[in-house]
């Protein structure tokens, strides 16, 4: 077999006119995922890249709590201090710190190529309602990275307060960045939760109206969830990364509520029968 029939073949645009449900066949599903993935990837390398040179910037932001600290508490810098264990461990927590960066800041391009790669499967009116998901889905994402970055001098404060009087605490810097990066993402990736049980309900996996009657083990379960992803064994994380989400589970259930009455709304008569000798009394 020659070296040029071992080539994937290229993958070729057909207008949506010209396809109007979006049908491909196997092989043009994996170029496409290929191509997609290629995107993320580019996106990631070049703004990781990005993040290596912002890394005294992100670094000075991250490591100001602990400074605070030791300024509010009369604390010389030589007891409050990060602690780089060998010789490589200061270039590898640059590399760590800049692929972070590198995913925060690429996270509008792979999701929308995630969702680019879903459209063609999708009718107009769904891509519009998928492409609102989305609108929804970046801002909490950004916002709770934001609120876990709030939280952070919080969270750093109540750790060091366990220092004893005249004792070093020299955190080695790999389990400090890995804290950190950790607290900002999984409070940006538990606030798009929500967005998820609306998607849930539009879908018609579950009832609107079934938000609103399980409330009570929904508040018991978000704080049992808070209090397992946050890596800070003090309650006030807990509460500030369970607080916001209890709001914003409530909002779920109002918007899941109106897209049940709208789908009521257009649904045919008989299946208003249907549902009414169905409900519980």
């Amino acid at each position: 077999m020659a070296a040029s029939d071992a080539v994937m073949p290229k993958r070729t645009k057909v207008k949506r006119k010209d396809n109007p449900e979006g049908r491909m066949s196997l092989v043009e599903h994996l170029l496409e995922f290929r191509d997609r993935l290629i995107k993320c990837a580019v996106a990631l390398i070049v703004l990781s890249i990005l993040g290596w040179f912002l890394f005294d910037f992100v670094y000075a932001h991250l490591t100001a709590p602990i400074e605070a600290v030791a300024a509010e508490k009369g604390i010389d810098k030589d007891k409050v201090a990060l602690n780089f264990a060998g010789l490589t461990s200061a270039f590898s927590q640059r590399v760590n710190l800049a692929i972070w960066v590198g995913v925060i800041l690429s996270s509008p391009i792979w999701l929308y190529q995630a969702w680019a790669y879903i459209v063609p499967a999708l009718t107009r009116k769904e891509r519009r309602i998928s492409m609102a998901f989305i609108g929804m889905v970046m801002p909490l994402f950004l916002a709770g990275c934001a609120f876990g970055y709030w939280m952070l001098p919080k969270a750093v404060r109540i750790l060091l307060s366990f220092t004893p009087v005249n004792a070093y605490n020299l955190p080695e810097a790999a389990l400090y960045f890995r804290f950190v990066t950790r607290l900002i993402l999984v409070f940006g990736m538990t606030w798009v939760l929500p967005v998820f049980l609306v998607g849930l309900i539009w879908l018609g996996a579950i009832p609107g109206r079934s938000l609103l009657r399980q409330w009570r083990p929904a508040i018991v379960t978000i704080f049992v969830i808070s209090a397992i992803v946050t890596p800070t064994p003090d309650p006030v994380t807990m509460f500030f990364m369970a607080a916001p989400l209890i709001l914003l589970y409530f909002a779920a259930a109002i918007f899941g509520v109106r897209i049940d009455k709208r789908r009521a709304a257009a649904a045919p008569e008989w299946t208003h029968v249907a549902d009414d000798e169905a409900s519980p009394i």
